[in-house]
């Protein structure tokens, strides 16, 4: 087995979603450390549904469920060709790559999420998914559907998934052109326009917060979301750091990239499933399994041996 480890971004949440590390001493250490990084406790904070609605606290949080599931699996033996992570997902890649510190990426998206919480609330967005489209198509659909407005591509996950995202009037246009063209729009729940140009009032606080962590050299290749491509120059990943809210998720790709490394295997860390069933459908004939507790883990270690 040649596995590839992908981490889940926001949208991953659910209620309870800390209370299954907790049993692992590994896992128990992350949460312990995001606890004490945004002074609030994790895991009964994953407990309250309000608490997961803001994006001030669901990133600090699924970044630390992801790197739970991370650490545990690296306890048990499980190596890894590569990595990626969707969205707020990379900053858990760039841990598990020891290109950031446990501590300086909590801090980090600990400002991502506030920085991102205030430039939805100034400049007012939304997302919605594009079910059986293609890149090209969602792209056309945006063009016609624009007007002054911001309306772009944000997340190229799958032959068969887009996410677009802009103004709450372009993205209602849009929906209404999809239903026209008998193509699925669903509406995300998201506090803004995220991966656009609405998110640009956010760029200034994340890249303060970059500019005092040090970047080391990857362990292994990180899949980049801003260009979809194998990236493993310490000064490359910070630079595409300070530009991630506002540049589109090129998941497809990245995931293509991770293929190139031979991986055959795309091992999901951290809450949901939503990757492993975005790989099964970009990268046909690979396996994907999803690692969301410690018996998973302990399951995929067992096979890894």
């Amino acid at each position: 087995m040649r596995a590839a480890i992908v981490f889940p971004g926001q949208g991953s949440q659910f209620i309870g979603m800390g209370d299954v590390w907790t049993t692992h001493d590994a896992a128990r250490a992350v949460l312990d450390d995001a606890t004490h990084a945004i002074g609030r406790d994790v895991v009964a904070g994953s407990r309250d549904e309000d608490a997961l609605a803001t994006t001030e606290f669901v990133q600090p949080a699924i970044l630390a469920c992801d790197v739970a599931a991370f650490r545990v699996l690296e306890s048990l033996g499980v190596g890894f060709v590569g990595a990626a992570g969707h969205s707020l997902g990379e900053f858990a890649a760039l841990v598990a790559a020891g290109v950031l510190e446990l501590t300086d990426a909590l801090r980090i998206v600990a400002v991502r999420g506030r920085a991102m919480q205030a430039a939805g609330e100034a400049r007012p967005g939304t997302m919605t998914a594009l079910l059986g489209v293609g890149s090209s198509d969602a792209a056309g659909l945006c063009d016609d559907a624009r007007g002054e407005d911001v309306l772009l591509v944000a997340n190229e996950n799958s032959p068969q998934q887009v996410v677009i995202s802009g103004s709450l009037a372009a993205i209602e246009r849009a929906e209404a052109l999809a239903g026209e063209r008998k193509l699925r729009a669903v509406r995300l729940n998201v506090a803004g326009a995220f991966h656009s140009p609405l998110m640009e009032p956010a760029v200034a606080p994340l890249s303060a917060a970059i500019s005092e962590a040090a970047f080391a050299p990857p362990r292994f290749p990180i899949a980049s979301n801003v260009t979809g491509t194998l990236v493993t120059d310490p000064a490359e990943l910070r630079a595409l750091a300070e530009r991630h809210v506002v540049s589109p998720v090129r998941w497809e790709a990245s995931v293509g990239s991770l293929r190139g490394l031979g991986a055959d295997t795309f091992v999901e860390a951290g809450p949901g499933d939503v990757l492993t069933k975005l790989a099964k459908r970009a990268v046909p004939g690979a396996r994907a399994v999803a690692v969301g507790s410690p018996e998973a883990a302990s399951a995929l270690a067992r096979e890894h041996t």
